[in-house]
């Protein structure tokens, strides 16, 4: 046999080499690589170091993003930085240039890394800003750290170093093992989304499935019940266990905020809480805030990964519009309340009261008939997070319209199966078919539906009239299978009624709303009259009710106000109180039918 030539030999050898050795993917990016410090926390400044590789391009540009996931506004973060400087490794100052409200160029002359440096004041409590002080420091991503203007993920790399006196770090991100405080994030995406809290937390520790769960809490003050609510947040997580049938996280964090002002806001494998300290008191307000960290709890499955497909990958920038946020957040608000009745947190009663003043806030909201929900949710950005005195005469909030709607479309479908099917498997349907990277359409949500409800359900008239109209919605089919009915109004106090908000402003009755179909509309009353008399005799701060009681519905008054410091005389037909008619209560003689309905829904 002729021995092969030396070109059919390496041939052969490269072939065999092509078999078996993996293909070496391309060099993850080099990091970019923040310090973040409190040279003075009491001053409310934080100061960011941040080393950026450049690729040796001769000029790169960063960003700062406008807005942050979950809040659907833009917030404008960049006002915050002052102090934006550049320089080489060596320590040589590079030129800088705005280059928007939120971007800054840097002539880097082609050198391997460049390092920026700013500071951010942060002296906002709210769930999507910062806050330092002397005793802890509350850090989101997006109004804190500016990244490279490009298409790639790319890791990001941070280290907190901290004052003294505190002597914890409490995040979602991934710990540097061995380096203290030190965090990476496989992208910008993940770093924005991993909130930090720093300081001298109170954390609580309970594992579920194996993983594990943090309350942290910041102003406990020995007041604030931990050992409690980290108890009942045990119970809610185990409830979203069994209805998804999967915890979605290696761990999870409630950053919870006792700061005396409210607020929630969900990340992947977090939650930001701000709470009152006396909340743990009462029942009412304990109830609240569990509420609150359920909502945002749920939103580990639904909208963190199962989402709308214009709410991801994110454009930091500009508005990302979506028609699906009834989806995102009104169900995600019918499951916060939902998950606490099932994990016997709530009573039967106490959960009815709460769903019927969803259905009471929306059914006496004027914007009804002006706003579809899926119009509400593309205009979020321009209406339900920039409200006026006239809002709730032109539009609508797709968190409660979205609620109610969950409870409709929960009750459609056990209707339409016999009970076979619920809202639950709608969801983790969807999940299954969506979760991830993939997103669904308002369509394919509609699509879903119909699936699950099956072909005779009607459920794209449903979602014409109920969802893409401003229609009325139709309670009778819910009301029918779970055996409830709204109660019958009182009648025994019919008062005068004005339809106006007022507030007591050092003594002055100030208008603060008037809604449309009210008496005081229809009279010419606007926001911002100083009510001055009723008649010929004057009405002091807290007396309006009381002399409003002297009168008759239907009766005409003058009213006198002060309008832009002229006063003016307004005839007024005053009209009847409206009666509460939306408290849900169990049907007098439910059958035992109705009884398991009601059953297999609040106990499932």
């Amino acid at each position: 046999m002729l021995k092969p030539t030396v070109a059919r030999v390496s041939a052969v050898l490269l072939a065999v080499l092509a078999i078996a050795v993996p293909t070496v993917r391309a060099q993850e990016p080099e990091p970019i690589r923040y310090v973040v410090s409190f040279p003075a926390p009491q001053t409310h400044y934080l100061t960011v170091e941040a080393t950026i590789p450049t690729g040796r391009q001769p000029r790169i540009e960063l960003m700062m993003p406008v807005w942050t996931p979950g809040s659907y506004l833009v917030r404008e973060y960049a006002r915050n930085v002052e102090g934006f400087t550049a320089r080489d490794a060596q320590g040589r100052s590079l030129p800088v240039e705005k280059t928007r409200k939120n971007r800054w160029r840097i002539s880097s002359g082609g050198v391997p890394t460049v390092t920026v440096k700013y500071s951010v004041y942060a002296r906002e409590m709210s769930v999507r800003t910062n806050w330092v002080e002397d005793r802890f420091a509350l850090i989101n991503g997006a109004p804190t750290f500016v990244t490279l203007v490009e298409t790639r993920p790319r890791p990001h790399e941070m280290r907190l170093m901290l004052p003294a006196d505190w002597k914890q770090t409490m995040t979602a991100l991934p710990a540097v093992p061995g380096q203290p405080h030190y965090y990476r994030a496989p992208d910008f995406d993940t770093l924005v989304d991993s909130p930090v809290v720093a300081g001298n937390p109170a954390v609580y520790q309970f594992d579920v499935e194996g993983k594990p769960h943090y309350l942290v809490n910041v102003g406990e003050a020995g007041v604030w019940d931990g050992m409690r609510a980290a108890r009942d947040l045990e119970k809610v997580v185990r409830e979203a266990l069994k209805m998804w049938r999967q915890l979605p996280y290696d761990k999870y964090l409630f950053l919870n905020m006792i700061t005396e002002t409210s607020g929630g806001l969900e990340h992947k494998n977090s939650t930001v809480l701000m709470t009152n300290r006396w909340s743990t008191r009462t029942r009412a307000a304990y109830l609240n805030w569990l509420s609150s960290a359920s909502h945002e709890f749920f939103h580990a499955w639904n909208v963190k990964r199962l989402r709308p497909l214009e709410l991801g990958p994110f454009d930091y920038e500009n508005e990302n519009y979506t028609e699906s946020l009834w989806v995102a957040e009104g169900l995600t608000d019918y499951y916060g309340d939902l998950l606490l009745r099932r994990a016997g947190i709530t009573t039967q009663s106490e959960y009815l009261q709460s769903l019927s003043g969803n259905i009471e806030s929306l059914q006496t909201t004027p914007g009804r008939s002006v706003q579809p929900v899926d119009a509400a949710s593309y205009d979020a950005w321009i209406k339900y997070y920039r409200p006026d005195e006239n809002s709730a005469n032109a539009s609508i909030s797709y968190y409660t319209k979205g609620h109610v709607l969950a409870f409709l479309l929960d009750a459609k479908i056990r209707r339409a199966t016999g009970g076979a099917k619920t809202l639950d498997d709608l969801m983790r349907l969807a999940y299954q078919r969506y979760a991830g990277p993939k997103g669904y359409t308002a369509e394919d949500f509609k699509a879903l539906a119909e699936d699950v409800a099956g072909p005779s359900a009607g459920i794209r008239e449903w979602f014409a009239g109920a969802v893409e109209s401003t229609g009325e919605l139709d309670y009778r089919e819910a009301l029918d299978w779970f055996g409830l009915l709204f109660r019958e109004a009182s009648t025994t106090a019919v008062r005068a009624w004005l339809g106006a908000n007022i507030r007591n402003d050092d003594g002055r009755i100030v208008v603060t709303q008037v809604r449309r179909g009210t008496p005081a509309e229809k009279g010419g009353i606007s926001v911002d009259d100083e009510i001055l008399a009723i008649g010929d005799f004057r009405v002091r701060a807290g007396q309006l009710d009381n002399r409003l009681a002297e009168y008759r519905p239907g009766e005409i008054v003058s009213i006198l106000v002060a309008r832009r410091e002229e006063l003016r005389r307004f005839d007024v037909t005053l009209g009847s109180e409206p009666p509460r008619q939306w408290t849900l209560d169990p049907r007098p003689g439910a059958t035992a039918e109705q009884q398991a309905h009601v059953n297999a829904w609040l106990t499932q």
